[in-house]
């Protein structure tokens, strides 16, 4: 990762962005693969579908090593972050150096569909469903194989680009 001073995307006038910013959305970090190769990724950009089984989308960048081994693997992780949390986001997000990488900031717990977060108390096991281009991200549809739905006292909110507090 390179450290610069401009600015981190290239269009930041780009109308389409600042919607989906004031849009804002519960962070959450998806997961997948295991101890021989693991990938992980903040994402805002989903929602939760009902139904039977019930689904999340999410607009996934198609660049990133977690795309390439979700889609391999066909399954992965779904963990909502806390506030505590906003280190490990940004550090999944690639917006911040980790040391080492993002695995080391945190305890995880193996599952047959990659590391889930220890601390994560509300969290799903995916399996995917499909995956198709829309505009420059990979909209991928999951159904959820496993939940648990946990406390959520600090839930991580990100909007307009900053992480909001609980309750601000």
């Amino acid at each position: 990762m390179t450290i610069h001073s401009g600015h981190p995307f290239p269009t930041p006038d780009d109308p389409v962005r600042r919607l989906r910013g004031r849009l804002g959305g519960t962070v959450s970090l998806w997961t997948a693969g295991d101890d021989a190769e693991r990938a992980g990724l903040t994402v805002t950009s989903w929602l939760v579908a009902g139904g039977e089984p019930g689904r999340v989308l999410a607009l996934l960048d198609p660049d990133a090593e977690l795309t390439e081994l979700l889609l391999e693997t066909g399954r992965g992780v779904v963990q909502l972050l806390s506030w505590p949390d906003r280190d490990l986001a940004d550090a999944f997000a690639g917006t911040v150096p980790a040391p080492g990488g993002p695995w080391r900031l945190a305890e995880w717990v193996d599952t047959p569909h990659g590391p889930r977060l220890a601390t994560s108390a509300t969290w799903a096991l995916v399996g995917v469903e499909s995956a198709v281009e829309v505009g420059w991200s990979r909209l991928v549809t999951c159904t959820l194989d496993d939940l648990v739905v946990g406390d959520d006292p600090e839930p991580l909110v990100h909007r307009r680009g900053r992480y909001v507090p609980p309750g601000g």
